[in-house]
Parts: structure tokens; sequence; C-alpha cells
């Protein structure tokens, strides 16, 4: 096995083959390496030995990571669903993408700018910080990401009034199909829910009140078990808290959800699922050392991250019936 703990080949994960990490610490064949590999869009890296997988999850921002791969196995029955919000429980990627979009023409004073098709994987899925320096770097090599954040929340303050205030953008956020449906019969099993994004509050929290208004599901704060998100923005003058450097696929918001949101020990991982539509996310989920479920949508397969999913649906219908069959 070329993988301990997360799969026997690179070929069975559908990674892409490397000789060496990044940051060529580890080289195949040297120092016990067996194998090194990456997904898809090079977000993750991984690094095989004979007893042990380790994890590196690269940054943009310049803070890289290693993690160790623990296992992820399946118990019955299934105690806690934990999963995403953009693009699972919610789709708002194309409001949030028009945001970074009308950063990026603040920054240049050019109204009229526009994104181009292929700049789409970069601005959605990451963290906020690590979109905005895709776009500083590619249209507005002068100006720096703190500039480009300062219009980014600007925008977001602005728009997440008109929208909590009924006067937003028409379809910003919309349920996803199925969603109340999934998520009321998860109730009826006695599972445990937490929602878990890479979003910071003040857009995450008014998306999911927004949602659970138009499905009339009431407050999310009293539906969910536990809900995370990335915290609060730094701005001169204020206090933040972390998110920006510890986002997806860092493990460390699925981890605090399961652990600390819903109260669940380390040992009990095995009884949960992660479900997300982001190769992001996935990984995310995989080294807090849970069973990621894909669900389609977004850039599993684009991110070359399907491999790692346990499951993968297309629907929430089939989803929920699988995890029926595991309670």
């Amino acid at each position: 096995m070329q993988f301990p703990d997360l799969g026997t080949s690179i070929e069975s994960l559908k990674l892409e083959e490397l000789q060496q990490t990044s940051d060529k610490r580890f080289i195949t064949g040297v120092n016990g390496v067996q194998a090194v590999a990456k997904t898809g869009d090079g977000k993750v890296e991984f690094i095989g030995f004979a007893d042990q997988t380790m994890a590196l999850v690269n940054s943009s921002m310049g803070y890289p990571a290693y993690y160790p791969v623990h296992s992820v196995e399946q118990e019955d029955p299934i105690k806690a669903v934990l999963m995403d919000l953009d693009g699972t429980t919610v789709h708002s990627e194309e409001f949030w993408i028009w945001i970074i979009e009308r950063s990026v023409a603040s920054l240049l004073e050019k109204p009229n700018f526009e994104l181009e098709e292929a700049d789409l994987p970069f601005v959605s899925g990451h963290s906020v910080s690590e979109h905005l320096l895709y776009c500083v770097n590619k249209y507005c090599p002068g100006k720096t990401v703190e500039d480009a954040r300062t219009f980014y929340f600007e925008h977001t303050h602005r728009e997440m009034e008109l929208i909590l205030a009924g006067k937003g953008k028409p379809g910003a956020f919309r349920p996803s199909p199925g969603i109340k449906e999934f998520l009321l019969e998860l109730k009826s099993l006695n599972v445990k829910i937490g929602l878990v994004t890479s979003g910071l509050y003040e857009k995450a929290y008014p998306e999911i009140l927004d949602a659970f208004k138009t499905l009339g599901m009431g407050n999310p704060a009293d539906f969910y078990d536990a809900i995370i998100t990335a915290g609060y923005a730094l701005r001169k003058g204020e206090s933040g808290t972390l998110g920006e450097l510890s986002p997806k696929p860092h493990p460390w918001l699925y981890a605090e959800t399961f652990r600390v949101g819903l109260g669940m020990e380390f040992s009990q991982r095995h009884t949960a699922i992660g479900i997300e539509d982001s190769g992001a996310g996935v990984c995310s989920i995989l080294l807090a050392g849970m069973q990621p479920w894909g669900i389609g949508g977004g850039n599993i397969d684009q991110s070359g991250t399907r491999g790692l999913c346990k499951q993968y649906f297309e629907d929430f219908e089939g989803l929920l019936a699988k995890i029926k069959d595991r309670m």
C-alpha cells in the first residue's frame, strides 16, 4: 500500500504522481518515502511511508502545514452529519464570485470589469484572502490583498444589509434542492447535525438565515446542533479571529465542529460523515479523520478529489438513502 490509512495507490485515489513535494522536503524513494502525489488542483499533497501517510496543505498566503492522515473507517450507525454551507446547503457561489468581481472592479476603478471563465476555480472553495490574492496577482499586481479586502468587506456589508432588509440581489442565496427534506429526516433519525463553513460570520450567517426563512424552517441556531464559521474579519481598529489562514482544506473547521460543537470524542469520528461539494472541503473532512461524502454541483471532479470521497451522490435523495442504510 502506497498510502496507509488513505488508499492503496495513486491510481485508486485518482491523484497525480509527484517525484517530490513542492517544498522539496520529501522525495520518492528517499528516507522511506514510498510515493508522493497531489490532488488535481495542487492544494493538498500526500506523502506515503510504510506505516503512515502525511498531507501537505499548501498556502498561497505563505503558511503551508503538514498533517497526519488518520484512518477513515465506517462504524454504524451514523451518529453525526457535518455539512458545508456554500454549494452544499445553499447555492450561493455565483453571488460571492460577484462580490469578488466587484471588489476587483473597485481596485481597478473599472465598474465594468468582469472575471474570466478561467478564474472560477480560483475564486471559490477557499479563503477570502486566497481568492483576492489570486485576483490581485492577475489583474492588479500593484495593489495588495489588504487593499482588496477593504473593498470586499465594503461590498459584503452593503449587500448583507440589503439582503436582510429584503432588498438585496435577487436569487443570491438559493436553498439546495431537497435540503429541507434531508435535514428534517436527519432530525427524525436523532442524528447530530453540524454546519461548517469557511465563510466569515458576517457573510455566512445571513446566508443560512435567509435560506431557512425561504424554507420556512425557523431559526437555524435552534435547528443545528452546532454552527462553526471562519470567525470575524480583521479590520483596522478592530480585533478579528482566526479564520483566514486555517480554512478548508485544513482540518480545523470540521475538527472544531465535531469535537467542540457536537461534543464528540476523536475516537467516535468513524460514526460521523462530512458532506461537501468542493475539493477543499473533501480534504478538510479527511484530515479531520472523518469520512468525506461528496455531492454533485461543485468542483470535486475538477479539483481531482473524487477518489478521496468514500461516497459520492448527485443529489440529497441518494445520499439520504445511503445514510438510512447505515442506521
